[in-house]
């Protein structure tokens, strides 16, 4: 797919798919209290009242309506679109009645496969120590299967409070965009997808920030999960990027949030993928009595940090970069080990513990 990305067409995307998903989204917020896609109050949800949960609908349309105006068509493109109905069909299914969570994942698996073998867009290689190994195509499909749908279930995991899953996925395409503009490489496929998200998701977040008006739901969640996954990968094939530690550490609020879910609800003899809790990140803020807002800047600017740092890493002084990340992590995990996220250290409500 080729945009013909230049200077001048860049605010034209933008401004295109912001408007658009800004018009959509609140027809589909009237068609989800038409249907029943509702989110409502519960042990794990922070929201007090019944909320539509089609966002990630109009978000998508959105992304579809700037490919058709300014994208030519290839292969690899059409897969991923293939993919995002697939995705989007399950989760829809699942937001008006919840589905069994391996019903999901099969649909998940089957969209990965599409974008996979057809559109074939694969991890094909590792460098370890400036050696690169190349893998066999059997071992292509399952890394990248495997890397694909923990991806889409990290971003999933992380929409738990108004505006934190499509901000993180704002900044995380504004990062991958810098990069490859800042590297003279803003051509590819994976930074058109980039470019055509950053304006959805920022429509979108019109409504969706605290006090959201209108959810993603879990077709939304995975289809930005499906599509940060594909950057990732386009961009490590394209040499958009060297390294998938750049788009990983872009991510690494969520991934480390959900890595301390498996964990902790592990510890607890609970199975880590279908227990829903109340002990992420976010509700760990909300816990310290900071405001969805304040717990969401928080959240913003941990990811805003990791991306400036993945920035550096990308233009090449690696060296300070790599201590920049240690000493981040350190922060970071230090600053969230005196929560509950991990281990239980107060002894209290127990109510609380177990929702």
């Amino acid at each position: 797919m080729n945009l013909g990305i230049n200077g001048s067409n860049i605010p034209f995307i933008l401004l295109t798919t912001f408007l658009g998903s800004l018009i959509l989204t609140p027809i589909m917020k009237r068609i989800a209290f038409h249907i029943g896609s509702l989110d409502y109050p519960g042990a794990h949800h922070t929201n007090k009242k019944p909320i539509p949960t089609l966002g990630g609908v109009s978000v998508f349309a959105s992304f579809l309506l700037g490919y058709m105006i300014f994208a030519q068509s290839s292969v690899s493109m059409l897969a991923i679109l293939i993919a995002s109905f697939i995705i989007l069909f399950v989760g829809i299914i699942d937001d008006i009645k919840p589905i069994s969570a391996k019903y999901q994942l099969c649909g998940q698996v089957i969209a990965c496969l599409v974008v996979i073998l057809y559109g074939n867009i694969t991890i094909d290689r590792f460098t370890v120590l400036k050696m690169v190994i190349h893998l066999p195509y059997f071992w292509q499909v399952v890394v990248t299967l495997l890397f694909m749908v923990g991806i889409i279930n990290a971003i999933d995991l992380s929409d738990g409070l108004d505006g934190l899953c499509s901000g993180i996925s704002v900044i995380y395409f504004v990062t991958i965009s810098v990069i490859a503009i800042l590297l003279g490489s803003a051509h590819g496929i994976d930074i058109a997808i980039s470019l055509l998200m950053i304006g959805s998701l920022l429509g979108f977040l019109v409504y969706n920030f605290p006090p959201a008006q209108i959810y993603l739901g879990d077709s939304g969640s995975n289809f930005l999960g499906l599509m940060v996954a594909v950057v990732a990968i386009l961009g490590f094939k394209l040499t958009t990027f060297t390294s998938l530690l750049i788009p990983l550490a872009i991510l690494a609020t969520p991934i480390i949030d959900v890595l301390f879910s498996i964990i902790r609800r592990s510890l607890k003899r609970k199975n880590p993928f279908t227990t829903p809790d109340k002990e992420h990140l976010h509700h760990q803020l909300l816990k310290m009595k900071f405001s969805k807002r304040h717990s969401l800047f928080i959240i913003y600017a941990i990811n805003i940090l990791f991306s400036a740092v993945s920035v550096l890493y990308a233009l090449g002084n690696i060296l300070y970069a790599i201590i920049l990340y240690v000493c981040l992590m350190v922060v970071f995990l230090f600053l969230v080990l005196k929560t509950n996220i991990l281990f239980t250290r107060k002894k209290g409500d127990k109510d609380e513990k177990d929702c």
